[in-house]
């Protein structure tokens, strides 16, 4: 039983105890605009009063479609306090995929960022409200008033829908806790050591995905600053990091590859930083690009971490053990178990490929309206989302593949991220994907789909020949095709069915 003085973790909690350390200190930062920790708090209040404005109440839907902006911390954080569940929908979607999200999640309200509304239907605001971002959002909350607002919800409560990006089928609601992000940001704390109240982290990636609102937001639980940062471009970001003001930044591959794909010049003109971490996440990071971040931004800085969205972060390798285990994903993040188990349940031994589970309190609370994909992701308290592992003898895991995208070639299983890894080795190459293709012959034989640095020639010989020196023959390709880029997901994930699309067209 909770004793009366018990205070739910929330994410709104935390911004409103940080804000009591240091009001005035910088929370929120976009170009030249920034928002203080008191500023933010009031705001927060002024979102909860306009949610009640609008007439919503606990387990309500409020679909959130923009771009990272300043008012988007400040609108999840306030309508969660009242309970309201927000679904963080990606900016990028067209008209219909958005529908067919905002038919499953139903919302009370759509609050969207006038770059949108090109995907937003008007027939919608015949049937729902939307409120758009920009003087309208900011002519209704200066009606609202900016008094305290005492939070009532359950720290168990869901406080954000966050829509997996659908890299395998139809998209699914993910439902998130308070408390499974609250103690996400607390680990995250203590284990990348950079969103401490003197800190500053850097925010590259949209928050309308789940690691990268938690990245993001992990600062403002402990009185650091985040730096909102719109653009992609590689050299913009290494002279925004050479300010020297950011001790933490969160990078998918993709803005590895367009770093380490700059003139040799361009990069000895951007060494000078502050930053004291680095953390690599969404997909696997090749050797050759580690050994290149380390190389330019130096030793002891870069973590490669595995998670989900519905797990959270499962498992980090600190800087220190990068480089002697090469391709590993770490251990266990803290207050996280893992197991990997053969199809029978039972553990695989070192060595031996089984699938991922995990377990602990950062996990989600289940798919919105999906009771069957639920009852297959959470197994006796266990999630997992397919993906395949190896364990060493130290405990050190690593991620073989996803278990859907194994490909069955002539009776052999192949993980294709152990051909991925080869080709990512051949000079030129900066990525490449593989999946499988239909074959009278073999069933299934392994398309390579490859993206070369800038600049950069290499044959499909090349290629196959590299696979050849290094791979048993049934793991080597059968077809190269050579692409300027890879589909990703808004998180940096590869869209294969994108490009077994593309074989099938």
């Amino acid at each position: 039983m909770r004793p009366d003085g018990y205070q739910a973790m929330t994410i709104g909690r935390g911004i409103r105890c940080a804000a009591g350390r240091n009001p005035n200190r910088n929370a929120l930062v976009l170009g030249e605009r920034s928002l203080s920790y008191g500023q933010l708090v009031r705001r927060i209040n002024q979102v909860a009063a306009l949610g009640q404005g609008y007439g919503l109440s606990e387990g309500d839907r409020v679909a959130l479609i923009s771009p990272n902006c300043l008012p988007y911390v400040e609108i999840v954080a306030g309508l969660s306090d009242l309970g309201v569940i927000v679904a963080t929908l990606n900016p990028r979607l067209t008209q219909a995929e958005l529908k067919g999200i905002l038919d499953d999640c139903t919302p009370a309200l759509i609050i969207a960022h006038p770059s949108c509304e090109p995907s937003i239907d008007p027939d919608w605001e015949r049937d729902l409200p939307v409120l758009w971002l920009g003087e309208p959002y900011e002519a209704a909350l200066a009606k609202m008033s900016d008094a305290p607002f005492h939070s009532t919800v359950s720290e168990e409560a869901p406080f954000a829908l966050a829509y997996t990006s659908g890299t395998t089928g139809q998209p699914k609601g993910v439902l998130l806790s308070h408390r499974s992000r609250a103690l996400t940001f607390a680990s995250m704390a203590a284990e990348y050591r950079c969103f401490g109240a003197e800190d500053s982290f850097l925010a590259l990636s949209p928050m309308c995905h789940g690691a990268g609102f938690v990245f993001a937001c992990a600062a403002l639980h402990f009185g650091g600053t985040t730096t909102l940062f719109g653009s992609q471009d590689p050299e913009a970001i290494l002279s925004r990091i050479g300010q020297k003001d950011v001790s933490g930044i969160f990078m998918v591959p993709t803005h590895f590859a367009r770093i380490f794909d700059l003139p040799g010049a361009t990069l000895a003109k951007h060494r000078d930083h502050a930053l004291r971490t680095i953390i690599s996440n969404a997909a696997a990071l090749p050797q050759a690009m580690k050994e290149a971040a380390i190389e330019h931004f130096g030793a002891g800085l870069l973590n490669e971490t595995y998670g989900s969205t519905e797990g959270g972060i499962v498992t980090n390798i600190a800087p220190s053990r990068l480089l002697d285990k090469p391709g590993s994903v770490g251990l266990p993040f803290p207050h996280m178990e893992v197991e990997l188990r053969l199809s029978d349940g039972s553990i695989a031994a070192p060595g031996t490929p089984g699938e991922l589970f995990c377990q602990g309190p950062t996990l989600f609370n289940g798919y919105w309206n999906r009771p069957t994909a639920t009852a297959e992701t959470i197994i006796d308290g266990w999630v997992t989302v397919g993906d395949m592992a190896v364990r060493d003898a130290d405990g050190y895991i690593t991620i073989v593949d996803r278990k859907k995208d194994m490909v069955i070639t002539g009776g052999m299983n192949v993980y294709p991220k152990e051909i991925e890894t080869i080709i990512a080795t051949v000079p030129g190459v900066r990525e490449a994907a593989v999946v499988g293709e239909p074959s009278k012959e073999w069933g299934e034989s392994l398309h390579a789909f490859v993206v070369l640095s800038n600049g950069r020639e290499v044959s499909a010989e090349a290629v196959i020949s590299a696979c050849k020196e290094q791979l048993a023959g049934y793991k080597v390709p059968k077809a190269v095709s050579f692409i300027t880029e890879l589909p990703r997901n808004a998180g940096g994930k590869i869209l294969k069915t994108e490009l077994r699309q593309r074989i099938s067209a």
